[in-house]
């Protein structure tokens, strides 16, 4: 009889009637009777949309209920089934697997059997005796309770596809842990690749149906956690730390060196051998994937991972941050692959270095949490400046720099290899990067013995041809090297001495074909210089002006590169930034300190040095006046004006850019310049008009008062004039100008007046003699005393000069 017509109910009341009878007289025969009938009901359960539903009619009988009393009955008050009772448990999971597959009434229904909490007392029955395998040594089970544990995951598979009760359920139960460690312990992955029937003769090692088995085992057990991981709730806590040792595990199959040759198990069925690959790369792809996926959502996950760099028994003694990087190290492609087609051969590979990224990604993470900085740097060896782990992230450095410069150039340019190990760089520099936030770090990473300047001013990094990831990486830890810089000689000297700017001068990031993907590592870039030549005349000079350091005489300055960039970039980063890199050129050329500190040096000096520091000092006032010359051009100028005039919501961007064109404006040549640069439009990606506001222009500005309803927005300015004008006002603003913000414009439009004349110099007065009008008039107190503030002195001194 066809099992599509058959009616499953009466075999449903007999195995009812046999579950009482058991709980009153255990026999084997009656055990051999619901083994035959179960294997039945199975059967006729994997039949869908047949001329009976037998799904919805067993689910509302007492089936599953039956199924959790007898799984509980067959263990006979062991942790798991004695081996007499595996037929049966064997067909008891597969009913239990087959009637809720793709039937939420029954997955509902299995709720309520608490049938979940049977399996997973099962699974946690086989788990009791093993650990979490440091070593590629399998639990040691029969075919028949390998069967049973696969069948009781693939229950739970069926139950969770889909259906946010059960997996609600499962979560509650610890599930994840309890799959994913014995799926783990019953299939550590790589050890089929070094099995030796002579070494050690178990029946079950050597079956290919069991190695079958234990792979389909692994298989289920990821897709139950794909499906947990897909909970709608994302309050739950699905993995902890606790986690972590498991995810490691795979790592080892692919880091240790592989056997010379296979193991004999690789001369059985081609087609089990091809199964076994492809689930212990699938485990690897799943267990990288989960570990990044953590390391970056979840706190905890990042705070035990560093914390067990030190403490080993953070993961019961498993090493799970040294694992991850001994994997990122070491871990190469399996010799073996090379069996396969190349199409697949390559895929695989392609695979395996996303992996590799994956935990990249993972150790920037968790040197980036900030609570980290202290558990990864390790000041306890004077001669090993942060200890084991950032020795290793400098030498990974260094063992690529050493690397590429010791191999010929190409011929042609081509992308590099894994063998260029440009992933150790990245990684290294990354999360060097990310620890890299005082001082005392910056110094170390730049004294003996890391002496990592040099090797991060490396022509064969910073080059136009290098690969842009790796330029991301060296010049983020640059960046973070250089903040720290102003308030270190020492650091400025260092990163000085190794030619910083000019090599990222040279560098071609902030050349056209950057643009398209490398914003981030412009930005990086920009703020290496911004850094270095913040109150650091030397390093202005080198980024102003041509230097014989440049390896080609038509190359063009870093300051003139950063200038292309901002007019041709539509990112506000960019352009806000790039801006600022000229407003620490302009303060730090027009230093006021600069000759008398360099006088100052001169007269202190024996005479013997006096003739040699004074060469020296004529040297450098040489370079100063010609580097101020080469920033009093309009370009140059209009791009300040330009950072004053979109920055209505950052005050300390507009002061910025007001201190700089006060500078400008002292020289005579420059307040031309910085007037007709004020007073032009704004180009449009910096002040195009929306809907909800209206084009504006300096008159339009003017007539915004006090009383004017207020708005959401800044009222878009049409010249640079406009937002000082805004500031001066206050009214109506995103962000409130702090009075010394406003203090500054008023000595702005002081100094202006002293090199200009005519008439846009007089449509510039009036329009500020009128806020300064309405200003004065709000400025007197209830009481009739006048305000003494920095801001309305101002005013004062302004308003003298009309």
């Amino acid at each position: 009889m066809s099992l599509e017509s058959i009616d499953l109910i009466p075999l449903e009341q007999r195995l009812s009637q046999l579950t009482i009878g058991l709980r009153n007289c255990d026999s084997e025969q009656s055990w051999k009777e619901i083994e035959n009938i179960s294997h039945t009901l199975a059967n006729g359960l994997r039949v869908r949309d047949g001329l009976v539903d037998n799904h919805s009619m067993l689910g509302k009988t007492t089936l599953l209920r039956n199924l959790t009393a007898l799984l509980n009955l067959a263990m006979h008050g062991s942790p798991t089934p004695p081996d007499a009772s595996t037929s049966a448990v064997f067909e008891l999971l597969r009913v239990a697997a087959n009637i809720c597959m793709d039937h939420d009434e029954n997955r509902a229904r299995l709720l309520e059997a608490e049938l979940l909490e049977t399996l997973i007392s099962l699974l946690e029955g086989y788990l009791a005796p093993t650990s979490i395998p440091l070593a590629f040594t399998p639990i040691k089970l029969s075919l028949s309770h390998l069967k049973v544990i696969k069948t009781a995951i693939g229950v739970l598979l069926n139950a969770s596809i889909g259906f946010e009760p059960v997996k609600f359920k499962l979560i509650s139960l610890d599930a994840v842990m309890t799959v994913l460690k014995l799926s783990t312990a019953v299939y550590p992955p790589g050890f089929w690749i070094r099995y030796s029937p002579d070494v050690e003769r178990v029946e079950n090692f050597v079956s290919e149906d069991a190695w079958e088995v234990r792979s389909g085992l692994a298989n289920w057990a990821w897709r139950v956690i794909s499906e947990l991981k897909d909970v709608k709730d994302e309050t739950l806590q699905i993995f902890t730390p606790d986690i972590l040792p498991v995810l490691t595990v795979p790592l080892l199959a692919f880091s240790l060196p592989y056997p010379s040759r296979l193991s004999t198990l690789s001369k059985e069925d081609p087609v089990i051998i091809a199964t076994l690959v492809d689930t212990d790369f699938e485990i690897l792809q799943e267990s990288c994937m989960l570990i990044e996926s953590l390391s970056l959502d979840v706190e905890d996950i990042r705070l035990s991972l560093a914390r067990g760099l030190n403490f080993p028994a953070e993961h019961s003694g498993v090493p799970c941050l040294s694992a991850i990087l001994d994997f990122i190290e070491n871990g190469d492609y399996p010799p073996f692959w090379n069996l396969y087609g190349e199409v697949e051969r390559k895929r695989k590979e392609k695979a395996f270095d996303i992996c590799k990224a994956a935990l990249i990604k993972a150790v920037v993470e968790v040197a980036g949490e900030e609570s980290n900085e202290d558990v990864l740097w390790d000041d306890s060896e004077e001669e090993n400046p942060g200890g084991n782990f950032v020795s290793r992230m400098v030498a990974w450095i260094k063992r690529y720099v050493d690397d590429i410069e010791m191999t010929p150039p190409p011929q042609t340019l081509q992308p590099r290899t894994l063998v260029d190990r440009d992933d150790l760089a990245i990684c290294a520099s990354l999360t060097l990067g990310n620890l890299a936030r005082r001082g005392k770090i910056t110094t170390a990473l730049l004294s003996p013995p890391h002496s990592l300047a040099p090797v991060l001013t490396s022509q064969k990094i910073l080059t136009p041809s290098a690969d842009i990831k790796v330029k991301h990486g060296v010049l983020g830890l640059l960046k973070n090297l250089s903040q720290t810089s102003t308030q270190s000689p020492s650091i400025q000297n260092t990163l000085g001495n190794a030619s910083i700017v000019h090599r990222i001068t040279e560098s071609g990031i902030w050349g056209e074909q950057a643009d398209a993907m490398a914003e981030i590592v412009q930005l990086n870039a920009i703020g290496v210089v911004k850094h270095m030549c913040n109150a650091n005349v030397e390093h202005t000079f080198a980024l102003v002006l041509p230097s014989e350091e440049l390896s080609s005489p038509s190359s063009t300055t870093g300051l003139t590169q950063i200038l292309a960039l901002i007019k041709r970039s539509d990112s506000v980063s960019i352009k806000s930034e790039g801006t600022r890199v000229l407003v620490n050129v302009v303060k730090s050329l027009w230093s006021s300190d600069f000759a008398n500190a360099q006088l100052t040096e001169t007269l202190k000096s024996p005479n013997s040095a006096k003739i040699s520091n004074k060469e020296t000092l004529q040297e450098k006032q040489r370079k100063r006046a010609a580097a101020i010359r080469e920033t009093l051009f309009p370009d140059y100028v209009e791009a300040l004006s330009g950072l004053v005039g979109r920055s209505g919501k950052y005050p300390l961007l507009v002061n910025e850019g007001v201190v700089a064109l006060s500078l400008i404006s002292t020289q005579k040549e420059g307040g031309p310049l910085v007037l007709k640069a004020i007073t032009a439009p704004l180009s449009l990606d910096a002040s195009a008009p929306t809907a909800d506001t209206p084009p504006s222009s300096t008159d339009v500005a003017l007539s915004v008062t006090a009383n004017t309803q207020a708005s959401a927005r800044l009222p878009v300015p049409l010249h640079a004039l406009d937002m000082l004008l805004f500031a001066l006002k206050n009214v109506d603003n995103p962000a409130n100008f702090p009075s010394e913000v406003r203090a500054n414009i008023c000595s702005f439009f002081i100094q202006l007046g002293r090199h200009t004349s005519g008439d846009e110099l007089n449509k510039v007065r009036d329009a500020v003699r009128e806020v300064l009008v309405q200003l004065l008039d709000e400025d007197t107190l209830h009481g009739g005393q006048t305000r003494v503030d920095t801001f309305h002195k101002a005013i004062r001194r302004l308003m003298d000069t009309f």
